[in-house]
């Protein structure tokens, strides 16, 4: 099909009607037939060639293998990265994990903007988005947690459930594949709701959910650019992009168009977010150090578990946020935790080893899975999906952004085979190792690029991450990217605003309801 803009774009479904082909695939043409916005995945690079499937079955056993270092971001922002990312892009095609699959045929299931439809869906006034607000159309639907033992029943610190099911009734189901992804839908859900009953009742309820969502979106935006990019990427990086704009991305978009989902953010650069997850949390007073597994993590969700065999989630799974984000240093020593706060795993090419066996719930396997089955590692399915369709490699984006007026210098074979305390790739013959060096999966080679700068994104990962959120921003309803003069308004810290301060805001400013089950 031909590119917009130079680059190769891909028509997919509208969000609600998809028109189908021979065998079920959606079909583009018929969508835009019946007038739903077409949205779409693109390329920002060129297409790519795999450095074959025995390479990445060993890559993907090196990466998965464990260990890695210990970064210095406090571990909720990793969760914080998978709710943005189901803001972004859901692959909603059914196909085998091998399969070749051309990007025309990806089913983009979510609005390339950061507009939040992961949590509004199409608003209150759309039929099929009606349920997840109360009657009023203005508040967002919220769940209560279930007693057990000494931990009572907590209003609004879980997410809406299907009556007698554990199913979340949220737009985007993924967001209970964790719990800590679900806490962290919770607290938006809850910021949402605090935000519309600071506006005057006297608003017709169209009106009030519209300044409420436009709050809520731009405050959204500012705590992305302004607090969770410069913490995974290259601040420099961030900068540059936000003030001079972009050059691989859509630079020539009309800032009103819709955006288009880049394949290489979306199936390798926003994958950053798997390397630093932990095996454990320091979780609550009830699961203290590394109680808090991360096989319970998926176990007492929705999607990813069995929620402990219950409807709703039993209170004493709660987070203590304190233990999850730093208040202290965000200015609130009195939210201080008296045991360590979290911080995630240094972004670099391992994985942690329970994301070696995967719940085959997460991702639509057989629950008769083999423990050690290579489907249900996380390295070898993100690597099997680049290979499907044909993304461009790390050197391959390196010389792109070259060729567009960005120095990028590129990975040597020393630094491409050896990182630094990363995953040592063994067992290559030398004609798979020079494989490696002039293919290298762009998501291995950005992950080494950050192993190499201290845990964050530089060069080639950097900038794919940063031009895409600023591309999201700008396409976006509501956008500080066109919405200059925007400062923030919500918290209690003045021009700026975090995750910090969005949490205080969705639990009212109480110590009880970032720490709902008390203790230090």
């Amino acid at each position: 099909m031909p590119g917009h803009h130079g680059s190769e774009t891909f028509f997919i479904e509208g969000e609600g009607i998809v028109g189908e082909q021979a065998g079920g695939r959606p079909n583009a043409r018929a969508a835009a037939a019946a007038g739903v916005p077409p949205f779409r995945f693109s390329r920002c690079g060129p297409k790519g060639t795999s450095v074959g499937p025995a390479v990445v079955a060993k890559l993907a056993e090196a990466m998965a293998k464990g260990g890695g270092g210990t970064g210095d971001v406090p571990a909720g922002y990793t969760y914080l990265g998978q709710f943005i990312d189901h803001d972004l892009t859901m692959d909603k095609t059914e196909v085998e994990l091998g399969d070749d699959v051309p990007p025309a045929q990806l089913v983009q299931g979510r609005s390339p903007r950061l507009d939040l439809d992961s949590l509004y869906g199409a608003g209150p006034g759309d039929p099929k988005s009606a349920k997840f607000y109360e009657d009023d159309g203005v508040h967002l639907k919220i769940g209560d947690t279930r007693r057990i033992g000494p931990d009572a029943k907590k209003q609004g610190h879980d997410l809406p459930r299907v009556d007698g099911a554990r199913t979340a009734l949220i737009p985007d189901p993924r967001n209970d594949e964790n719990l800590i992804v679900a806490q962290t839908h919770v607290a938006f859900i809850r910021f949402h709701n605090a935000v519309v009953d600071s506006l005057p009742t006297s608003l017709p309820s169209v009106k009030r959910f519209r300044q409420a969502r436009k709050a809520v979106t731009l405050h959204y935006q500012w705590l992305i650019r302004h607090d969770y990019l410069p913490r995974i990427v290259d601040p420099a990086i961030v900068t540059d992009v936000f003030t001079n704009g972009r050059k691989i991305v859509q630079p020539d978009a009309g800032p009103t168009e819709v955006p288009t989902m880049p394949v290489e953010f979306s199936v390798a650069a926003f994958r950053l977010g798997h390397s630093m997850v932990r095996d454990s949390y320091n979780w609550n007073r009830r699961f203290p150090g590394q109680a808090g597994s991360l096989d319970y993590m998926f176990e007492f969700s929705g999607l990813g578990g069995t929620l402990g065999g219950d409807t709703v989630l039993i209170s004493n799974w709660l987070a203590d946020w304190r233990r999850m984000y730093d208040f202290a240093a965000a200015g609130h020593p009195e939210l201080k935790p008296a045991s360590a706060v979290n911080f995630a795993k240094r972004i670099d090419t391992l994985l942690v080893d329970p994301l070696k066996h995967l719940p085959p719930s997460t991702f639509g396997g057989k629950a008769s899975m083999g423990f050690d089955n290579p489907q249900r590692n996380l390295a070898f399915r993100n690597l099997t999906r680049a290979s499907m369709v044909s993304l461009a490699t790390g050197p391959q984006m390196a010389q792109k952004l070259a060729n567009n007026g960005v120095p990028v210098t590129p990975l040597t074979q020393a630094q491409l085979v050896d990182g630094d305390n990363g995953a040592v790739v063994t067992g290559l013959t030398s004609a798979q190792k020079t494989a490696l060096v002039q293919k290298a999966p762009l998501w291995f080679y950005l992950l080494r690029e950050a192993e190499l700068n201290n845990g964050r994104l530089t060069g080639v990962g950097g900038r794919i991450v940063a031009e895409t959120m600023h591309r999201a921003m700008q396409g976006s309803t509501f956008s500080i990217v066109r919405s200059k003069g925007f400062t923030p308004e919500l918290g209690d810290r003045g021009n700026t605003f975090e995750m910090t301060d969005l949490l205080l805001v969705a639990f009212g400013g109480q110590a009880s309801g970032i720490n709902p089950l008390g203790g230090a």
